[in-house]
């Protein structure tokens, strides 16, 4: 019967009655629900509607009235429930009625069904009463003490669903599921109802909201800053030509989660010119202005009342803006010319920018977040502090976080207005700034450390440019009184903001007295080196004009990370192999003038979705052997689980909760893709974003490898020598990164070979699920039993995934890069498959390729020829292939060294097959994993950050 009323048949919100009846009850139950409207003539829809009800009404001893626009009448045994919310009762009764108010009067679909769409919105209307309840506390609460409190910025914010995360949190998972049977759904199935919030796209805007769980469940005073995407990213479909790209939908039926704040918004001005008044004081004026509104997400901590809030913000103009007189002339667009150019800077989360427009476009994305956010703070800190506020203060009450380079301009935003709007002289502003803003890095990839074009941020931001270019002089004059002079010229070209920007005066007049010697010096070895004719003499100092024209000047930029080191009083990596990076060669000259600045801090993730809430089968196992739930708050008592590792009786249990979770992960495959996979296979998965230094070119490439060894095997030789595998693939690529939209073509063509093939059957299946996201993490990851983090030593910064794996009793294969390096050191060599060149390896290999030195390994060539051969369709992977020879140039070289790790891969691959077949060992491997996963909670991580950067401290609302 639960099918019946799930796939919307019930039209009034029937009641669950499959508890306690016996079959012919249920047969006709079935029956009575399963009539629809148009099947049963000549008598009223209602009447069956009220059969249903008695038949279920006979079956319990409590009913709950159903969710209907019209009265019925009550049977003896009906209990009516009151439309009525009630935002923090534990009472199954209680919640059913909250729902049913929130059905009744808060409505979003018609009144004559309760379908399950209907039902979700209505629960997620129920627990949102509670949350605002508790926010609302909680905010009150940070109002009267005035804490000193973090401020997040962050472009993306990967949130996930939020129904089973808040309920959870809240501790009503059991109450709302209870509640929810009543009206005939399962939690599961309404909560599969919400569409993922399209607000991130990797591990950064996960990080962030990892970050804010532990924030709010650690009780720390902290608001998190991002923008409202109206479409995302992008939805990803995957069809015979590979990637295609479709807008995220996720609005179109509203948010219930958010609670807009019309009240709370402020303008952001673009364009214009800056002028200098009597009194000294730069204005700003002119130009297009926005206004930001403020939309808020509660998030609430786990098992406590304190509810922080993502506040994320809107765009649109004032009405007054729309050209109602163009309007009336039939100049449509005209008229709302004003309104469609600012909506479109929320509409799509990293918009292309190869184009002029998309860089203009991204750039007021970032300055619209900064500044809305700033002068959201500004105002909280005048109204905590009273009239009799100090600036001086600031500092004392606000910390603010720049995660990546996206939230820079937040730095000479907060100059603007505390000098050019609050009065504040360069100096005292400069000092607060320096003391209230701290910089997280997350790449070392040259190209991800953002430039913007000067030319581009003089014509959106004029007074910011003025800002930016007095901080670049200032701390040019303090390099040279600071830095040796032999050292100067490389230190200002390696540090300063303004790239390829002629020097200001005084430094210039610095470093001309050394380049008027060198070039001295060149002129004379030249006079020296030969005796030139007259003629000789004539033809070098000829200046061809089309050698003159060739050369083309590199265009000036902003150097965004530079100006965060510059202005930011702390800066972090986010692994310790990142952060020495970082020290050592990212921003190595700050450094060595700054070393306080520079700090470590590992990434983590929140055990409470990851773990908890996405694997209540492995938790149940887990609470069973420690003893308690404690560990979902204190994940140190993980390593307890070290001593049972041999335990038969716990390799049982986990065992079983891993074929579980394998078993829900093959019907969800099915169901997306239509591959069906065996749960008795080994489950190998790779999951992140699709970019070349992730490679995972390499991971296809050996599947490659294996499927033409097992296809040149006897039967009888392949399961002897390779275990079942599914090699599982998720990720999007950008969609102007035509590279890695070919390594999904190449991904989806092997499994579309592969996967039909009938002399390979279970041994080897490829699957590529579509549109990875937080949701379809929390049914892969459970389920790992392999997981692939194989990134070139030395790109990636961290990782979050890996963490999630092994929390999840997941082994892992990998390279000593990013989080790896401490996850190993913590799960045991024994447990984690090692392979791959070493970070410090890396260049000296590179410089080996361009000398022609490298030999690629025969299997190698093997992989690559057995693509060019056709075997995986007819599609031209020339362009793709090409990157992997050659020694040098764009696009070849092998920049990401596959070829390099190749082998060890393979070998590494070869050990996996070995011990999977030691089940016993296996399975110690996996619970070694977890056991030895507690550092990487984000509850770790933000301790550190509130200690030793922000220096806030717990507030628990009482």
């Amino acid at each position: 019967m639960a099918t019946a009323l799930q796939g919307g048949l019930c039209p009034v919100g029937c009641l669950e009655a499959e508890k306690g009846l016996g079959n012919a009850e249920r047969s006709r139950g079935n029956q009575i629900y399963g009539q629809s409207r148009s099947s049963v003539a000549g008598l009223p829809f209602q009447f069956f509607a009220r059969q249903a009800l008695q038949f279920t009404h006979r079956a319990q001893k409590l009913r709950i009235s159903c969710v209907a626009s019209e009265s019925r009448p009550k049977s003896s045994n009906d209990k009516e429930v009151p439309a009525a919310p009630e935002p923090v009762s534990e009472d199954v009764l209680a919640i059913a009625s909250s729902i049913k108010y929130h059905a009744d009067f808060t409505p979003l679909f018609s009144p004559l069904k309760f379908e399950i769409k209907h039902a979700y919105v209505a629960t997620a209307q129920s627990v949102r009463d509670a949350l605002v309840q508790r926010w609302n506390a909680t905010y009150e609460h940070f109002q009267k003490t005035n804490p000193k409190q973090v401020y997040y910025l962050s472009m993306e914010f990967l949130q996930g669903r939020a129904l089973l995360n808040a309920i959870g949190n809240l501790e009503l998972t059991n109450s709302y599921g209870e509640a929810l049977r009543n009206f005939g759904y399962d939690l599961e199935a309404v909560a599969e109802q919400e569409p993922d919030a399209a607000l991130g796209n990797g591990g950064l805007g996960r990080l962030a909201s990892c970050f804010l769980d532990s924030l709010a469940t650690l009780n720390y005073p902290a608001w998190g800053y991002g923008l409202r995407y109206k479409y995302g990213l992008f939805h990803q479909v995957i069809t015979e030509e590979g990637q295609q790209e479709v807008a995220e939908s996720w609005l179109e039926l509203g948010n219930p989660w958010e609670i807009p704040r019309h009240d709370v918004s402020y303008p952001v001005q673009f364009f214009g010119e800056v002028y200098e008044g009597e009194d000294g004081k730069k204005q700003w004026v002119g130009g297009e202005v926005i206004h930001a509104v403020a939309y808020d997400v509660p998030i609430p901590g786990y098992k406590t009342r304190n509810t922080i809030s993502l506040r994320l913000w809107s765009t649109t103009v004032p009405a007054q803006d729309f050209d109602l007189a163009s309007f009336n002339a039939g100049k449509h667009a005209e008229a709302a010319k004003a309104q469609a150019s600012a909506e479109k800077i929320c509409d799509v989360l990293y918009p292309g920018d190869g184009t002029p427009e998309g860089k203009l476009l991204r750039l007021k994305q970032q300055y619209t977040l900064c500044s809305a956010s700033i002068q959201d703070m500004i105002f909280h800190f005048k109204l905590r502090s009273g009239s009799d506020y100090s600036w001086s203060d600031f500092p004392s009450k606000v910390a603010i976080q720049m995660n990546d380079t996206h939230p820079t301009l937040s730095v000479p935003e907060l100059l603007r207005i505390l000098v050019d709007v609050e009065g504040l002289s360069w100096e005292e502003a400069w000092k607060i700034t320096q003391k209230t803003v701290a910089y997280t890095n997350h790449t070392v990839l040259p190209e991800a450390l953002e430039k913007w074009p000067l030319d581009l941020m003089e014509k959106l931001l004029p007074r910011h440019i003025e800002i930016i270019k007095r901080i670049d002089e200032e701390f040019l004059q303090s390099l040279v009184s600071t830095v040796n002079k032999e050292d100067l010229e490389k230190t200002i070209a390696n540090t300063r903001i303004l790239d390829n920007v002629e020097l200001p005066e005084a430094i210039k007049s610095i470093l001309t007295v050394d380049v008027d010697d060198k070039e001295a010096t060149e002129e004379l070895e030249v006079t020296e080196e030969a005796d030139l004719t007259g003629q000789e003499k004539e033809e070098e100092t000829v200046v061809k004009p089309q050698e003159e024209e060739a050369v083309v000047k590199p265009p000036a930029v902003v150097r965004m990370a530079n100006l965060c080191v510059i202005a930011g009083h702390k800066v972090n990596g986010v692994a310790a192999i990142h952060s020495e990076i970082v020290k050592d060669e990212v921003f190595n000259d700050f450094y060595k003038m700054w070393p306080e600045k520079f700090q470590n801090k590992t990434n983590g993730v929140t055990p409470r979705r990851w773990l908890r809430f996405a694997n209540p089968e492995l938790s149940k196992v887990i609470t069973k052997w420690l003893g308690s739930e404690d560990w979902v708050l204190d994940t140190e008592q993980l390593s307890g689980l070290r001593k049972f590792a041999e335990d038969e009786e716990l390799q049982r249990d986990w065992v079983q909760a891993k074929r579980a979770s394998k078993v829900k992960l093959a019907a969800f495959i099915k169901e997306k893709t239509g591959a069906v996979i065996s749960p008795d296979a080994l489950f190998d998965i790779q999951v992140k974003r699709i970019h070349e230094y992730k490679r995972q070119l390499l991971n296809i490439l050996g599947v490659v490898y294996r499927y033409k060894k097992l296809k040149e095997l006897p039967a009888a030789e392949r399961e002897a020598k390779y275990v079942p595998r599914v090699s599982m693939f998720g990720g999007k690529a950008f969609a102007t990164y035509w590279q890695a939209k070919r390594i999904v073509k190449l991904i989806n063509d092997v499994g579309a070979t592969v996967n039909n093939d009938p002399e390979i059957g279970d041994l080897l299946k490829v699957v590529f699920v579509p549109d990875y996201n937080v949701s379809v993490a929390e049914v892969l990851i459970p389920a790992s039993e392999l997981s692939e983090h194989i990134s070139t030593a030395g790109l990636e910064a961290s990782g979050t995934s890996n963490m999630k794996f092994s929390f999840n009793g997941c082994v892992l294969i990998g390279t000593l890069d990013g989080a790896n390096v401490e996850i190993r050191e913590e799960v045991g060599e024994d447990n984690f498959f090692l392979f791959g060149a070493f970070a410090h390896e890396i260049a000296n290999l590179r410089k080996e390729r361009t000398e022609g030195k490298f030999v690629p390994d025969p299997r190698f060539e093997e992989a690559k020829d057995f693509i060019k051969s056709g075997a995986f369709g007819s599609y031209d992977y020339t362009p793709l292939l090409a990157s992997l020879e050659g020694n040098t140039g764009f696009g070849q070289g092998d920049f990401f060294l596959v070829g390099q790790d190749f082998p060890s891969y393979i070998e590494a691959q070869d050990e996996v097959d070995e011990a999977y077949k030691d089940q016993k060992k296996w399975t110690k491997m996996s619970i070694l994993n977890t056991a030895g996963s507690p550092k990487f909670s984000s509850d770790r991580t933000i301790h550190e950050y509130a200690r030793d950067i922000w220096g806030i401290k717990s507030l628990p609302v009482p």
